[in-house]
């Protein structure tokens, strides 16, 4: 048994050093602390990777899944965020089958399953690390370190950093990442097996099936090339037993601005998660972290605190006379590292500076790290109870916070507000809690977060969505003047937002400013050409104008882009029957139906249409199946009571009359046709007597 594992020998039970009941342990362990995330709703980003993402959908074709990137668009579009996982999209797919839809149990439970399967690979990846490759004669590989590998794994199954990839669904990337990642160095390992007579041999096999594996890590997320890394230190340090130190690379100061300070402060903020996850957020970004502006910022001392602990790591794994001490602190430090290379923003800018998302796998460096010091605080203590006590309260509160952290991911509300405490100056946490209360209808409250959200958008401008949504509120409220000055500040910020121009041609149409209108509409299409709700409100403009054919132009390209537009079909039907194009409109109205066969609005309109044209048997039949899919439409019992009128069905129409009042009794029209139906009915009576 190792050194570390007897300075660990009073903290971790002898009755847990079976590989079986450790591995048991922690993979309990590990599902109880995220279990509260099982009944947790979609959240977040979880809304369009997967709910509205047409890839995880039966009528979209296996092979488009190795063209798109993550979140549904073709990697080749401006458009595309040009993250490629096709594996972990099509687990999302294989989720949604089995689960007959988008219900969120059977993707959560993926998710906290990953987590505890890679929980218990850890401890086979800890006990590597901490005690190398050790065979015995019949080729089993023996644990030197049992205790230090299973409180490194107790250590990584509750670290709170990771709630962001188990409570949310769209972490399973990180998680097939990691296991894909983890099972990829093992293999790795199982590659060589040492003798004391053969030495070290390769195995073929086990070697290209650890680079197939690393392989499929990184079509689950890009950070899975990074175990090529760690294969090739684990190979230069274990395999081949190197004792001198390695060239130092030296860390390039070709940019020493604030820029830079700024970068490893970001850095500084990481190892903070992982030495401290009590303060967590579902985002980072806009004005979360205030930048460094001055050399004097007290912030500056976290830099110096980092890279103190750092250097002092990189010389002890590399000049200490222990080789024991060299190999566990090299591999602590690469497996906290090299995975965290592809978002620390030297190679190439990512989009991000903090993300927990992507501490999963570095998580795993820093409890060998932490095992590790405790290992050596424990040699030296007097008091070892204490340490123990340490320990063991660590992994409570840790536990205590993956619960509760767990429970804020089950639904949007919780999760938006609880970062308002973390990051009050982030323009997006408002954004988002003003946008789930607008969502329910709250729009007195969401106005208020929205317009906090545009107060640090003026320190930020670089996110106008708050801007874009307040006006939309305001607009629907009627209050079209302030509508108009965030949505024009929103388009001068960023004149390729397309959304703000349409709402801001909607806007101006109601403010009687037609040509401004019309412009903003078209700024609208130039910047996104495949805008079918733009062409809609294009159409709706031109139809104000009396301009009835550039109106139903605008409509036929609406429907062009979208198929399925309702509304465009449905106004075209109504414009050429107010026109008088009554063969024109059943046409339109026939043509729509085939697309969208179960559309009540479209079948109450092509009603409409054959009853004006005497087609009264036809258009009966579509009144009674649109009222049979809405029942409680006033106007879908008052037209149809005006067909029977005219048709002579009289006690049917004096029948749908009556049910249209009932739920309508405001309806003028109604009110008069009902009284002229009555009166005729009194003359017939007295004609009959």
């Amino acid at each position: 048994m190792g050194e570390l594992d007897a300075d660990l020998d009073h903290i971790i039970p002898s009755s847990l050093l079976p590989p079986f009941w450790a591995k048991l342990v922690v993979g309990l362990v590990s599902l109880v602390c995220f279990a509260r995330s099982y009944d947790g709703e979609f959240v977040f980003d979880d809304s369009e990777a997967i709910v509205n993402n047409k890839d995880l959908q039966a009528e979209t074709p296996l092979g488009d899944l190795w063209h798109h990137d993550f979140w549904g668009s073709k990697l080749s579009s401006n458009t595309s965020h040009k993250s490629y996982r096709p594996l972990t999209v099509l687990t999302f797919r294989i989720n949604y089958y089995l689960s007959g839809g988008f219900h969120p149990v059977g993707f959560h439970m993926v998710n906290i399953l990953l987590h505890g399967g890679i929980s218990v690979l850890m401890v086979d990846v800890f006990s590597v690390l901490f005690g190398g490759l050790q065979y015995t004669s019949k080729g089993r590989r023996l644990n030197l370190t049992p205790r230090a590998s299973l409180l490194a794994a107790l250590l990584f199954a509750v670290h709170p950093v990771h709630t962001e990839c188990v409570a949310g669904i769209v972490g399973r990337a990180d998680l097939l990442c990691a296991l894909f990642f983890v099972l990829s160095f093992l293999g790795y390992c199982k590659a060589f097996k040492e003798s004391n007579k053969e030495g070290t041999r390769s195995s073929t096999f086990w070697v290209l099936l650890s680079i197939l594996l690393g392989a499929v890590a990184m079509l689950c997320k890009e950070q899975g090339i990074t175990v090529l890394g760690l294969n090739a230190i684990f190979d230069i340090l274990v395999i081949g037993k190197l004792n001198i130190p390695e060239i130092v690379q030296k860390v390039l100061h070709k940019d020493k601005s604030l820029e830079a300070i700024n970068y490893n402060y970001y850095y500084s903020l990481n190892a903070w998660l992982l030495l401290c996850p009590w303060w967590l957020c579902f985002d980072w970004s806009m004005g979360c972290i205030p930048l460094i502006k001055s050399v004097s910022d007290w912030r500056i001392t976290a830099l110096a605190a980092l890279w103190f602990c750092l250097i002092g790591l990189i010389c002890q794994a590399l000049c200490s006379e222990d080789s024991h001490k060299r190999r566990i602190l090299t591999l602590g430090l690469g497996f906290l590292v090299i995975p965290f290379l592809p978002a620390c923003n030297l190679f190439f800018r990512v989009g991000f500076v903090v993300a927990e998302r992507v501490l999963y796998l570095p998580s795993a460096g820093y409890c060998v790290l932490l095992t590790f010091g405790f290992g050596a605080l424990s040699k030296h203590a007097k008091k070892k109870k204490l340490i123990a006590a340490i320990i063991l309260g660590i992994l409570f509160l840790n536990m205590l916070r993956c619960m509760i952290r767990s429970s804020e991911w089950r639904n949007e509300e919780q999760l938006f507000r609880s970062a308002l405490s973390v990051c009050p100056l982030n323009a997006k946490v408002h954004y988002n809690v003003g946008k789930n209360l607008a969502d329910k209808g709250n729009q007195t409250a969401a106005i208020r977060y929205y317009r906090e959200a545009v107060r640090y958008c003026r320190l930020n401008p670089k996110y106008v969505h708050a801007m874009n949504n307040l006006g939309n509120i305001l607009k629907e409220r009627n209050e079209l003047q302030e509508a108009e000055e965030l949505l024009s500040l929103a388009v001068q910020i960023q004149p390729d937002f397309a959304a703000a121009w349409m709402n801001l041609g909607i806007v101006q149409n109601s403010l009687k400013q037609f040509e401004a209108a019309e412009q903003s509409y078209r700024t609208a299409i130039k910047h996104r050409r495949k805008y079918p709700d733009c062409y809609y409100n294009l159409g709706r403009l031109y139809a104000d104008l009396n301009r009835h054919v550039d109106a139903l132009n605008a409509w036929r390209n609406a429907t062009v882009l979208k198929p399925e537009h309702s509304l465009a079909w449905n106004n075209m039907i109504i414009l050429l029957d107010n026109t008088g194009n009554l063969a024109q409109a059943e046409a339109v109205g026939r043509e729509a139906l085939e697309l969208i066969p179960d559309d009540h609005s479209l079948m109450f309109s092509l009603a409409n249409v054959l009853g004006k044209s005497q087609k009264y048997k036809e258009s009966e039949a579509l009144f009674l199946k649109a009222i049979k899919a809405n029942p409680n439409a006033a106007s879908y019992h008052g037209n149809l009571a005006v067909l029977y009128h005219r048709w002579g069905h009289l006690n049917l129409a004096k029948k749908h009359y009556e049910i249209s009042l009932h739920l309508d009794p405001t309806a003028s029209g109604t009110k008069e046709n009902y009284g002229l139906l009555r009166r005729k009915l009194e003359q017939m009576q007295k004609k009959d007597v």
